[in-house]
């Protein structure tokens, strides 16, 4: 056999094994990232604190914020049930105020959370007067679903949470709409959905994403080195079949572009999960009345810990001139 044949034999196998190579990371890295997403969440938020935060700072957190939780445990709660547009039980619990207001506060939370995580919103929000409603999104705590919705779904979720609360409360109730992280996502897109402009008063989103695909991509990449896009591509076609969404169907960018309702954005500097640039753009797209707030040294969803009283003196502005 000649010379050149060889090397021609050699590097047709080499490239084989390559492409091979690849084909099986795209696969494994499409199967892990199926499964830790899109399927109803079997672990809690403690994995994304291992995975993207500091996991001393955050159990300093738990240790300052565990009043919080002994002062809900004393708590009325009410369950409070609705149906989805899909036929999905959604749940929430209803934290009364102590008199009518005509205000009502709507908490999301956010991947592997539930609505008890939003604890220290809620009991500041009772504090100043307002109804609030603390929510468990699809397929999480106790609402129904199978599939994970990431602000794509959920924002026909939040449509049929306002009307419940305007036909519960009045239709004259002020209602602000506030995320956390998946739970901000939702909120902002949820303002692509005209009803929703033209009867909630306020939004606030806490380290919201862009996307579902922007988010993924950052994280694939920066994490764990691998080759986003052929990996999204894959995981996609599985996910649309599965819960009947693609990653990039939507965004905030697209929801905040024609977006008249008041938006109060914030973010950790330290944010190792959702990059504070994802604010930052929903910024500068938003063309409503808007504030941003970038907190020092607080990490993913932290903000909140890290710097309470900043966090809520801004909130309470941002309120006052918006919603008076």
């Amino acid at each position: 056999m000649k010379k050149e044949t060889v090397i021609k034999i050699a590097a047709g196998a080499a490239a084989g094994a390559a492409a091979g190579a690849a084909g099986l990371t795209i696969g494994i890295g499409s199967v892990m990232l199926y499964d830790r997403t899109i399927p109803r969440p079997k672990g809690t938020s403690e994995d994304i604190i291992k995975e993207f935060a500091d996991p001393e700072k955050m159990a300093g957190y738990a240790v300052a914020m565990a009043p919080v939780g002994e002062w809900m445990e004393k708590q009325a709660l009410e369950d409070v049930y609705i149906r989805s547009i899909d036929g999905l039980l959604l749940h929430a619990y209803y934290l009364p105020a102590e008199e009518p207001s005509g205000r009502l506060l709507m908490l999301h939370h956010g991947f592997t959370s539930n609505a008890m995580d939003n604890s220290t919103h809620a009991m500041f929000f009772h504090n100043q007067g307002y109804e609030v409603l603390l929510l468990d999104a699809r397929a999480h705590g106790k609402s129904e679903g199978e599939y994970v919705g990431f602000g794509i779904l959920d924002r026909y979720d939040t449509l049929e949470w306002v009307r419940y609360s305007r036909e519960r409360f009045g239709e004259e109730v002020k209602i602000v709409l506030h995320g956390t992280s998946m739970g901000a996502a939702t909120v902002l897109m949820a303002l692509g959905i005209p009803e929703i402009q033209d009867t909630v008063s306020a939004v606030i989103a806490d380290c919201a994403y862009t996307s579902p695909y922007d988010i993924f991509a950052h994280v694939i990449e920066k994490n764990y080195h691998l080759p986003s896009a052929a990996i999204l591509k894959a995981t996609e076609i599985r996910a649309k079949a599965a819960a009947g969404y693609g990653f990039s169907d939507y965004s905030t960018l697209e929801a905040l572009k024609d977006n008249q309702v008041p938006v109060l954005l914030i973010h950790g500097k330290e944010d190792k999960f959702v990059p504070t640039w994802m604010s930052e753009k929903n910024y500068e797209v938003c063309p409503s009345k808007k504030r941003l707030l970038l907190v020092d040294n607080a990490g993913h969803g932290s903000s909140v810990f890290e710097n309470q009283e900043l966090y809520e003196k801004t909130e309470l502005e941002f309120l006052a001139e918006m919603v008076p």
